[in-house]
């Protein structure tokens, strides 16, 4: 239970987590590369940069060219990432100068600097040619969502979710994207944080079209996805595929070869609200000279407002 009401939360956030940006001057719509009204949007957890990952040969190094490859590739038009530490979002703004990222600088959500423990976030990349970015904010998953690195509802770690309200120059309609990476260990962390964000997304009319993306640390059946099944946003892979369970996106560098695969379950969503209509999805299984990008599959989802 969150000790303040809704209303204040909202104004709290918007005072302190929300920044507004001057509107930019626009030239006339560009239209974006394949010509389409729709937008290709990504969501990849990429794995800390870890030195045990580099001794057992799949560190960042390993991985980096891969994992940027395999984003250019899908040819996204906003790509959602987590476990992202400063080197990564270093390497990734070099490799996509086209881009504008939201939601790495700022304050520090964890007491710890090193390892798996390090500040890893949860940036957005967007097109800076085909978007104007109107607004955007942070907050911390806890009962103190003002109070950089709270914890709450026995959370292994720090979480917190980035939001972006985007302007389609091609369009000329707006909508709003929020990435995050639900706790790993507490259950009820899980559900009460993902509460968070479905109600913090409530302030906006009920037809202004939102996107939410992450690590839910969940599959299917756990009370989170149905949590946010309830509000009324609708999962982008079952919307097309069904609601048969699609497997594992966890793998551990391993891909098809994961031994636990069998047992593992799909983890990684893209969800929309009512004002957004999924034409495709999919998980996306690539690698590159047999190295992976993450120990995660990404997933897409290409959407119409």
């Amino acid at each position: 239970m969150i000790k303040s009401n809704r209303r204040s939360f909202i104004r709290g956030v918007a005072m302190v987590g929300g920044v507004a940006f001057m509107p930019n001057l626009v030239l006339g719509a560009e239209k974006n590369k394949s010509g389409k009204l729709s937008h290709k949007i990504l969501c990849c957890n990429i794995r800390v940069a870890l030195d045990d990952d580099e001794k057992n040969g799949v560190g960042w190094s390993t991985r980096k060219f891969g994992c940027i490859q395999i984003i250019k590739n899908q040819k996204p038009d906003v790509f959602c990432l987590q476990e992202v530490l400063r080197i990564q979002n270093d390497d990734l703004k070099k490799a996509f100068p086209d881009f504008q990222s939201f939601g790495f600088e700022g304050p520090e959500m964890d007491k710890f600097k090193e390892g798996y423990h390090g500040i890893a976030k949860n940036p957005i990349f967007f097109s800076k040619k085909r978007y104007e970015l109107l607004d955007a904010g942070s907050f911390w998953l806890s009962e103190t969502p003002l109070v950089a690195g709270s914890l709450s509802w026995e959370s292994a770690r720090a979480r917190h979710v980035n939001w972006v309200r985007l302007y389609d120059k091609m369009s000329k309609k707006e909508f709003r994207i929020s990435n995050l990476h639900l706790d790993h260990k507490s259950q009820k962390a899980k559900v009460e944080q993902v509460k968070m964000v479905l109600e913090y997304a409530k302030q906006y009319p009920v037809d202004f079209p939102q996107i939410l993306t992450g690590d839910f640390n969940a599959g299917a059946s756990n009370p989170v996805y149905t949590t946010v099944k309830s509000y009324d946003w609708t999962d982008t892979y079952t919307a097309l595929h069904g609601e048969a369970e699609p497997g594992f996106t966890v793998h551990m560098f391993k891909g098809e070869n994961y031994e636990k695969k069998d047992k593992g379950k799909k983890i990684d969503f893209i969800f929309g609200t009512p004002g957004v209509k999924p034409l495709s999805a999919a998980i996306i299984k690539d690698n590159v000279r047999g190295v992976y990008p993450s120990d995660h599959y990404f997933v897409s989802a290409e959407i119409l407002l």
